[in-house]
């Protein structure tokens, strides 16, 4: 394992001292002025970045509210640009923008590269064409792709001339595509025809066209043939035709300037009841967030700077989860990033947890990243990564989605270990001192700082970070010049000012409380699509707390300043890394004849593995048997996602509603999890209180079976 370079955090806080003349004693003092004096804070990034603007802003942040602060009024910004300014540099580096693999090449062929010159092309090309079909600034294309380079070009297309982004996964279904892409009336659909997952191909040309005939505001579709070139859906472009053009207008092209939040995508974050949120960031607000987490937090580097030489950035996600945005944002700081498409765990009839790991060591990846379950089950299958190739590069393993088990953190530890060991004792070069010598760069510094941590001999550092769809961002993550304690989170990020609030709604250290943020971050969100007053954005984040963002997660900070999340503090259910809100799954459940009611809950507290029951109420002479759980799966499966198949299904007399009909997940919740029925449920508020007793049984039978 290569020694790391210097931290980018310590970097950044040099150049305070030198530009600023801005000194802190550590890490708490600089968090506690990067959230109180904001305006110099984020100026800070700005400045830091180098971010352009052909019209200087008139201030930093206007009416520091929430909602409805304004940050950087009168400047223009635009995503694209900023990715397109590495364009050059890294291409006389020789680094290229994308390297990918999916399930059939993994094995058996090279990486498929995107070089930098490349990637401009395709998407001036593909944003030509988009412009042709007439979309203006502020009109939607909404896209139904896997994480492949095509859905990286085509969100770089649309953004690049003002188009507003948004993206599903192929592996939802039809239902679910149609409750986000409804909402914001797309003008143009880019779709594939199908996705390899698990060893299968999945055809998806009868979603794209069902998708297709339920949305009216279609004028236009392009389809990227993903599985077989031979299909063809009738009056839609091509993908590859659409991204072939090579002239003189493509060579000229270039984004536009936007204003500093003229919105940039529409990500998804469903609550408890109502349809998906459909939630509008904004281009100026996306990039400084991004840039100031994935670089200083993350510790991901330019690839084509000396201290970061060679980066290789890779966070497993699907195109549904917003990890895909946060690997999109590698691009902003001129990083290579690396990007696989598939299933991390094999095929259902044969698992292989290796997988990632053997695309890392093939890629040469430097930061490793994927959700927590994913290392759960790395754990679990008894994963050696001394099988896996060549894993000398990785030198930080990120995760997120779920509370991290200190188990899966000692784990991929003590993995890391015996990599290091048996490379000492190698004279072998790794992937790291290959790109170093390919590109005749001088050897990353190794130990010449006080400040590094980690270097040669040192454990691997987890960057172990919490946030959101919400707010494109994260709250609480990693810092390489802090210890590292598994089953923690090092810090709060720098400009986001967290707490623990008690019931009371006062901040407490050393217990647990509501997550909240008192000062707004850029990259909350403008406003929901289409919502009136904003009522629908108060009530998803301050109806709790009026002007203070709850975010829905249980937080306790210790006396030490590093975080431990404990899983969600309301009813969604947050599977894998992927939130959907429980009405989602009782519109597909609800749908089938025999169920009369259903009720679902995910258990997942204090660091443990989700685990998801779902309970149904059956027409009277229905079983449920096995024949019925596979259709109340298969109805989750179409409508939703695998993703979201509960772990058990029981069947049962009644859900527990309110007086006012509202299911009682949380307090149900909140009893499976081991808290007595009197104190998380008041029977005189409730329809049905003679029902509990099943509940309560079935806590019983569970804690006593534990």
């Amino acid at each position: 394992m290569s020694a790391p370079y210097i931290p980018q955090i310590r970097l950044y806080q040099n150049w305070l001292r030198d530009t600023r003349q801005l000194s802190f004693d550590n890490y708490d003092a600089l968090w506690r002025w990067s959230v109180t004096d904001l305006d110099a804070f984020w100026q800070s990034i700005w400045d830091y970045f180098e971010l352009q603007s052909p019209t200087p802003p008139a201030d930093v942040l206007v009416e520091a509210k929430m909602p409805g602060a304004r940050w950087f009024p009168g400047a223009q910004v635009n995503y694209a640009l900023q990715v397109f300014r590495h364009v050059d540099s890294a291409h006389a580096a020789g680094l290229p923008a994308l390297l990918s693999h999916n399930e059939k090449s993994l094995d058996s062929a090279p990486a498929r590269e995107l070089s930098w010159p490349e990637l401009r092309r395709q998407v001036a090309s593909l944003a030509l064409h988009l412009q042709a079909q007439g979309v203006l600034p502020g009109d939607r294309v909404a896209a139904y792709l896997p994480n492949i380079p095509e859905a990286m070009v085509a969100f770089l297309a649309v953004v690049s001339i003002g188009g507003v982004w948004s993206i599903c996964a192929p592996d939802m279904g039809t239902n679910a595509v149609l409750d986000r892409f409804r909402q914001i009336e797309p003008k143009v659909l880019i779709a594939c025809d199908g996705v390899t997952y698990g060893g299968r191909d999945i055809d998806r040309m009868v979603v794209v066209a069902e998708i297709r005939a339920a949305l009216p505001s279609l004028q236009h579709v392009i389809v990227h043939y993903n599985l077989d070139a031979s299909n063809s859906i009738a009056d839609s472009a091509r993908f590859e035709r659409a991204t072939a053009r090579n002239d003189a207008e493509t060579a000229a092209f270039e984004p536009m300037w936007l204003p500093f939040d003229h919105p940039l995508w529409i990500v998804y974050s469903s609550g408890t009841t109502g349809l998906p949120k459909p939630i509008v960031h904004g281009h100026g607000g996306t990039v400084l967030v991004a840039l100031a987490l994935k670089t200083l937090h993350n510790d991901i580097g330019c690839s084509y700077e000396a201290n970061s030489f060679g980066e290789r950035y890779h966070w497993y996600s699907s195109t549904g989860w917003v990890m895909w945005n946060a690997q999109v944002s590698g691009l902003l700081n001129g990083t290579t990033c690396c990007i696989y498409d598939g299933n991390p765990g094999g095929g259902k009839d044969k698992p292989d947890w290796t997988t990632l790991w053997r695309f890392g060591a093939k890629l040469g990846v430097t930061f490793f990243g994927a959700g927590a379950a994913f290392f759960a089950n790395c754990l679990k299958a008894g994963v050696d990564l001394l099988t896996c190739g060549d894993l000398s590069a990785v030198r930080a393993l990120g995760t997120t989605g779920s509370p991290l088990s200190p188990e899966a953190q000692t784990w991929g530890t003590e993995q890391f270990r015996k990599l290091r060991a048996h490379g000492d004792s190698s004279t072998q070069p790794g992937p790291r001192d290959w790109l170093c010598q390919t590109a005749g760069a001088a050897a990353p510094p190794g130990g010449s700082d006080p400040h590094e941590v980690g270097e040669r001999g040192g454990d691997i550092w987890w960057c172990n970070i919490s946030g959101g769809t919400d707010f494109a961002g994260a709250f609480i993550g990693g810092n390489r010049e802090l210890p590292q304690v598994p089953g923690e989170m090092q810090c709060r990020l720098l400009g986001c000012a967290v707490e623990a609030w008690n019931e009371q709604g006062q901040p407490v250290i050393g217990e647990v409380g509501e997550l909240v943020c008192s000062q707004p971050i850029p990259s909350m969100p403008l406003y929901f699509w289409g919502d009136t007053g904003n009522a629908r954005y108060i009530s998803s984040y301050f109806d709790m707390y009026p002007n203070v963002w709850r975010h829905g997660d249980w937080l306790k900070i210790t006396p030490s300043g590093s975080c431990i999340i404990y899983g969600r503090s309301d009813a969604t259910i947050n599977r894998h890394g992927l939130r959907m809100g429980t009405s989602e799954l009782y519109s597909a459940v609800e749908a089938l004849p025999e169920v009369i009611d259903s009720m679902v809950v995910d258990l997942e507290y204090l660091g443990r593995e989700s685990y998801m029951p779902l309970f149904v109420v059956l027409r009277e002479g229905v079983p449920l048997d096995e024949a019925m759980k596979g259709r109340l799966n298969n109805a989750i499966k179409t409508a939703l996602s695998p993703r979201f198949v509960p772990n058990e299904i029981f069947q049962v007399p009644e859900i527990p509603r309110t007086l006012s009909g509202k299911k009682q997940e949380l307090p149900i919740k909140k009893l499976l999890l081991g808290q007595p029925i009197d104190k998380v449920v008041n029977r005189d508020a409730m329809a049905n209180p003679g029902c509990l007793d099943w509940y309560v049984a079935f806590a019983q039978r569970r804690a006593s079976a534990a």
